[in-house]
């Protein structure tokens, strides 16, 4: 079980178990968020080159394959994760699923990511709505937590995002991803390009959407991230409970 104070909560959006690109990703990853275990690719496939994967993805790996929505927070000691479900279960009633459309793999910031071919603003106000509606469960960052973010380099507005809703890619600065690599050296990229397209690019026309919202949680600092529990949107349904 979490450590009361020590672990925390994000919400995400991250296709089903048993859906291709969730399949694809845990094989790039090396790691599955619903199961917590590792995962090698399978024999003879386009990952095989296992030791520039590993290299390459040690933080999206720890994550989970996942767009972030709400990030990782720490609970407020009077909030229980049992509240924070019942209000996410509650919050999916309200909201049908939001479009995503295509996905395309870019290059964020140094890194690899999967990001839609088109903007989408109802995207945008979608994750502000779920970073506004579940910032009552949020304890305040520690001084520890504050400084590791500010080592980003950060304009005005990300600064003060940071420390009003404690994670600076919010509202006009969000940008849906799912990151892939971590940072990758200028005279590596063309080389991790061509060894996401193989796996990637065939399974990215689709007509995606934010049908469910997923519940990660981390039980310390150094524990990795995983499913505990998915709620199908526009419904009450949940899908599945990991943990």
């Amino acid at each position: 079980m979490p450590e009361p104070g020590l672990a925390r909560y994000g919400i995400y959006y991250t296709p089903a178990p048993e859906h291709p690109l969730t399949v694809a990703a845990r094989e790039w990853l090396g790691r599955d968020a619903f199961t917590g275990g590792s995962h090698l690719p399978p024999s003879g496939h386009a990952v095989a080159a296992d030791s520039i994967r590993v290299a390459l993805t040690t933080e999206p790996g720890r994550y989970g394959f996942h767009a972030t929505l709400k990030a990782p927070f720490r609970l407020r000691e009077e909030c229980s994760v049992e509240e924070l479900e019942r209000t996410l279960r509650g919050f999916v009633t309200i909201w049908p699923a939001c479009p995503i459309g295509p996905l395309k793999i870019d290059l964020l910031g140094g890194f690899f990511a999967l990001v839609p071919v088109s903007p989408i603003p109802v995207l945008r106000g979608f994750a502000s709505h779920i970073v506004r509606d579940f910032d009552h469960f949020r304890a305040s960052m520690n001084q520890a937590e504050l400084q590791r973010r500010l080592r980003s380099p950060l304009d005005e507005s990300e600064t003060t995002y940071l420390v009003q809703w404690g994670y600076p890619y919010v509202f006009d600065r969000f940008r849906f991803h799912m990151t892939l690599t971590d940072p990758v050296p200028i005279e590596q990229r063309a080389k991790i390009q061509n060894e996401l397209e193989p796996i990637f690019h065939p399974l990215l026309t689709e007509d995606f959407s934010v049908d469910a919202l997923s519940l990660f949680v981390q039980e310390d600092a150094g524990a990795n991230f995983v499913v505990r529990s998915q709620f199908a949107l526009g419904s009450r349904t949940l899908i599945r409970k990991v943990m």
